[in-house]
This record gives structure tokens, sequence and C-alpha cells, in this order.
């Protein structure tokens, strides 16, 4: 049975240690705005300066200084093409590539000129997202005074926008069209030079370096433009600089939709 007058002589006691519970949370909540929070962003700090390290851009005169990783090429498809690439830092110093041309057994050979090395934008652009995330928690540091919650999350969503932006590089390469792909300057570092009708591309995907090859066949004038591209992509694993233990595999080439007129296009690698 409901004692509706002894319930009402208790709302001052409840009243009272509402007002003494909410004022504990408000104090926890202000501990946490003033020491958790930068103590977890100290951590995240810590992890992107890392991250940033594995980025570097070597020390103008020690390039030399900085580690150089060999890769040997293999194609999944028939060994249509083998070879070595050297990665320093952010950049293709050297490449030595052999491609047996389709339907033939004549092998072709090509390298870098020894003035020219070929720079990863992809890398590039992702350091330069995290050092952004960087700069942003470095904008509030320990004598910074969080007011609100709202505060944290803003600074949090800006830091994630840049690590987003820097995975995003690393896991989706830029799509070229084969006339893009052809005036580009990687077509100009070879020796011998390239044919006209074969092109490469160097690129990032997750964890992995890759090499595609393209051989063009020009199509007679009144054959329809129905392209089927086959081949794979050649894969292979970077190193610690991107991470530290992936295996080597292939996958499925992929075409780009633009292509020169009457030019039919098979991905050789």
């Amino acid at each position: 049975m409901l004692h509706p007058q002894r319930s009402l002589s208790e709302l001052p006691k409840m009243s009272a240690a509402s007002q003494v519970e909410r004022a504990v949370l408000e104090e926890e909540f202000n501990w946490l705005l003033k020491e958790e929070v930068h103590a977890v962003l100290k951590q995240l700090q810590e992890i992107l300066k890392e991250a940033s390290r594995r980025f570097s851009m070597p020390t103008p005169g020690l390039e030399s200084q900085q580690k150089q990783e060999n890769f040997i090429l293999g194609s999944s498809t028939m060994d249509q093409v083998k070879g070595v690439l050297t990665l320093q830092g952010e950049a293709l110093t050297q490449a030595d590539i052999n491609l047996k041309v389709a339907k033939s057994s004549q092998v072709l050979h090509f390298q870098f000129r020894e003035d020219k090395q070929w720079k990863l934008q992809q890398i590039q652009d992702a350091r330069n997202h995290v050092n952004q995330a960087l700069l942003l928690l470095s904008s509030r540091d320990d004598t910074y005074q969080f007011k609100t919650g709202a505060e944290v999350n803003k600074l949090m969503d800006a830091v994630m926008l840049q690590l987003t932006r820097a995975r995003n590089r690393l896991t989706t390469p830029a799509s070229l069209t084969l006339p893009e792909l052809a005036t580009s300057g990687l077509m100009k570092m070879f020796t011998p030079p390239m044919p006209g009708d074969v092109m490469v591309n160097f690129y990032i995907n997750l964890s992995k370096l890759c090499l595609t090859v393209y051989q063009l066949h020009v199509l007679p004038p009144n054959t329809t433009k129905n392209f089927k591209p086959t081949g794979s992509s050649v894969l292979h694993n970077p190193g610690a600089m991107l991470s530290p233990s992936s295996p080597a595999s292939g996958t499925t080439g992929r075409s780009d939709p633009a292509r020169p007129p009457q030019t039919k296009l098979t991905n050789q690698v």
C-alpha cells in the first residue's frame, strides 16, 4: 500500500542525493577532459609519429643512407614479366624488367635510366595526411584545456578524416587513362625507350607494390570496340615501411574504361 505523504516527505532527500550525484559526475567529467583525454591524445601522437617516420623523406645529401628494398617481380600468368625493382623511401630508384611479348617468343628488356627515379605519389600523399593529423594533435597540447565533450569529438573527427584519406591513398590507386599513362613521365624513364604499343604503371595497393604492363594492338577498321582485357597485376610486399609481414600475392588486373579509339588493350601482367 502506497503512502503519498511519506513519499512527498522523501522528495527533498532524493533531490539532494541527485544533486550530489550530478556534482560527482561533473567532477569526473572535468577530470576526464583535463587528464585522460590528453593522455590518450599523447598515445595517439606517438603512434602517428612512428607512422610518419616510416614515410620520412631523406635528409638532403644523405639520400644514400636511406634503406633500399629490392623486389623480385614475377607474373602470375606464364612468367610474362620478370625483373627487379629497388624502392628507396617513396621513390623507385632502379627497375630492371624483362617482358615477354604476347604471341611471340621475343623478350624485351628495359631498365631505368641512371639519371631517373620515379616517386610514388601515393606514398607522398599518405605521408602528408599523417603529418596533417599530427599537426592537429599538437595544436592541443597538455596546456590546452578542453571545455566540452563536443570539442574533443570535433578534434577527433578532423584527425580521423586525415587518417582515412591517408589510408584511401594506399588502398585506392588513382585511375589513369591510357592517354594519360602514355604522356606521363614514367614512359620516359626507360632505356632503351619502350615501344609505342607497350605501357607500364607502378602503384601501391594496400600493403603491396604493384606493376602492371599493357600492350596495345591495332584493330581492323571494321572491328567493333569490344574490349576484353585479360591478365593480372603483380603484387609484392614493399616491406616494413607499409606492412610488417604481408605475403606477396597476385590479383586480377583492372582495365581503365577510357581507351584510345581502334585500340585493343591486353593486360600482360
